[in-house]
């Protein structure tokens, strides 16, 4: 991150951008400030044409809507962001029949949709990015997230993926409204 002078406070970030790798559409940089990080983006690359199931990260402004985590792996996230501990329970609904379709709802374990808590550490923290949310849109994609990066960062299935120290960097640093800004 950018040098402080002393006694001064860092900037909160009103937004973060993301572009995708020249070399590889499923690779990209997630740009906080003056500061690049490599991330994982959907197997589809970049798309203005966004539907369910279609692996792609979509192509506009997302606002940070709130932080999900994992009580239980990791400490409470520092970021003005709302907060939310990821339960046994919950999941997103990407079942486009569904009333509750792209929503965060209350399912016992075992059963189908998008579990937030995982056994693999991809979701151990998740911001929710408000795509396809206001209205929402059947079909038109569900559970676009900022989570954390599989090793080599293997492609997602429309999300945009991390290591888990840029969160560590990143979340204290975004102002209440920050909107990621997808190119």
């Amino acid at each position: 991150m950018t040098a402080l002078r002393p006694g001064s406070r860092p900037r909160n970030l009103s937004s973060l951008r993301v572009f995708a790798s020249i070399h590889d559409r499923r690779k990209g940089f997630l740009i906080a400030g003056n500061a690049i990080f490599p991330c994982a983006l959907g197997r589809s690359g970049i798309r203005t044409d966004k539907r369910e199931g279609d692996g792609g990260t979509p192509r506009t402004d997302l606002p940070l809507r709130r932080v999900f985590y994992r009580a239980d792996r990791l400490g409470r996230p520092r970021t003005l962001l709302p907060l939310k501990r990821i339960g046994p329970r919950d999941a997103w609904c990407d079942d486009r029949e569904d009333r509750r379709y792209n929503r965060l709802i209350d399912r016992p374990p075992g059963e189908a949709e998008e579990r937030l808590q995982r056994e693999d550490r991809l979701y151990d923290v998740i911001v929710e990015l408000g795509w396809n949310d206001r209205p929402v849109i059947r079909g038109r994609g569900s559970a676009i997230f900022w989570h954390l990066a599989r090793p080599g960062f293997t492609p997602t299935a429309g999300c945009v993926a991390v290591e888990g120290h840029v969160f560590a960097k990143v979340l204290p640093r975004l102002a209440r409204h920050c909107r990621v800004l997808v190119r």
